[in-house]
């Protein structure tokens, strides 16, 4: 009898027990749990240091992927036909949001609602607008009559065609943009000043801290670029970037803007930026990058390396870089300046070089009727009393390398190379 009853309540009590898990598990919530939604991948974000930091590329990165595509016609901007469905679950217009909830419910239900609102508006601010590019309507300023008989000038403006024209052909041979589709991410790394109508791309470890403190004169935030310190320069937010203005801001300023910027030798800016990030103290670059390359890349390595993140050596970083499954995601320092400017479909009407940065500069600056009081400063911003990286300090560091690790290195460069004209930096590289 005794086991009878256990039984008989053991059966109630599992019977009990489904009937609530079963209400618990409701099929409708779980429908709504399993709705697809857009990811968000909340990586780690990286400090302002130097020109850039990575938090707004990564931002931009991580939006780029579902956009709304924005097609010129007729001087007009408007939504394309093709948008992708997901997308257009997202728009401003949509009258109404359905949820499978039960109608008992609807306590839960206008709490579940005014948080999907909210999502919503969150995805619509952040979601980028792709925009349709034509040629730009500018092209390189011309030069003033009374520049015509000056040698110099006419010198000066004759490399500029030349290095716009090789741009071009190498856009045209390796590059695919028929439909020119430009999106925030592309010109997120482009400052903006609007009194002389200048769009600067800014290229780490190539006069970028002093090109901003030009632009800041320009704007009239400074009377002098000595006045402006590196803190103020990197850390001011005094300069506005072209993904901070709407999609017709946008278009209005890449179509009547002088767009310029500058570059220099790949191995060269490569170099210049490892000694910067790795043979200095960095609060930033040593535990973030520093522990991930040793720890895949050193062999035996000590504790306190790894606990560090110091000391790594410029072998152990190239091996950083040509690895396919890097531990550590890129950095816009040794980012290409094909990826960081996007030169193939931002038409820039002026293409300056490190190599010979005062002489650009200030033809540039000359160009677009910048006061004649202001030139560009020659300073060393970071590091000032320690040498700059020239090409004999590239070669030493690349004579640590095997020759398969030199041409390795040669072809993750060869579109910056060959784009901007840059002889190869070692004879036995093909």
């Amino acid at each position: 009898m005794r086991l009878t009853c256990m039984f008989s309540f053991i059966l109630l009590f599992g019977a009990a027990g489904l009937v609530v898990f079963i209400h618990l598990q409701d099929p409708e919530e779980i429908v709504h749990q399993q709705t697809p939604g857009i990811k968000y991948n909340m990586g780690f974000q990286q400090s302002k240091k130097d020109c850039v930091s990575s938090d707004n590329q990564d931002r931009i990165r991580k939006n780029t992927a579902d956009g709304v595509t924005m097609v010129k016609q007729n001087d007009s901007l408007h939504l394309s036909d093709n948008v992708p469905t997901k997308l257009q679950s997202t728009d401003r217009g949509q009258s109404s949001i359905m949820f499978a909830m039960k109608d008992q419910q609807k306590g839960e239900e206008i709490n579940s609602i005014r948080l999907h609102k909210r999502r919503r508006r969150f995805i619509i601010k952040k979601s980028p607008i792709l925009i349709s590019m034509n040629s730009s309507i500018l092209n390189l300023p011309t030069l003033k009559s009374e520049d015509r008989n000056n040698n110099r000038w006419k010198s000066l403006y004759q490399i500029q065609r030349e290095r716009k024209q090789i741009m071009r052909e190498t856009c045209s041979k390796y590059k695919s943009n028929n439909r020119r589709i430009i999106t925030p991410y592309h010109v997120s790394r482009i400052f903006v000043e609007d009194k002389y109508r200048v769009l600067y791309c800014e290229v780490p470890k190539a006069g970028c801290s002093n090109w901003k403190r030009v632009l800041m004169v320009l704007n009239g935030l400074a009377s002098s670029t000595k006045d402006i310190q590196h803190n103020t320069v990197h850390y001011g937010n005094y300069l506005k970037r072209l993904d901070g203005f709407d999609h017709k801001g946008i278009y209005h300023r890449l179509n009547t803007y002088t767009k310029m910027l500058f570059i220099r030798e790949p191995f060269e800016k490569l170099v210049s930026a490892f000694r910067d990030k790795f043979e200095h103290p960095n609060n930033y670059y040593h535990p973030v990058f520093g522990k991930a390359i040793i720890s895949r890349y050193r062999v035996n390595a000590t504790k306190e390396a790894l606990r560090t993140g110091s000391g790594v050596k410029f072998k152990e970083f190239i091996q950083y870089l040509l690895d396919v499954h890097r531990p550590v995601g890129m950095d816009i320092h040794w980012d290409h300046v094909n990826r960081l400017c996007s030169p193939c479909l931002i038409d820039y009407d002026f293409v300056g070089k490190f190599e010979s940065m005062e002489e650009d500069a200030n033809f540039f600056l000359h160009l677009i009727g910048a006061p004649q009081n202001l030139t560009f400063p020659k300073f060393k911003d970071r590091h000032s009393n320690e040498e700059r990286t020239t090409t004999k300090i590239t070669q030493q560091y690349f004579a640590q390398l095997s020759p398969s690790q030199r041409q390795r290195s040669y072809d993750f460069y060869y579109m910056d190379y060959l784009m901007f004209n840059y002889s190869k930096p070692f004879e036995d590289l093909y």
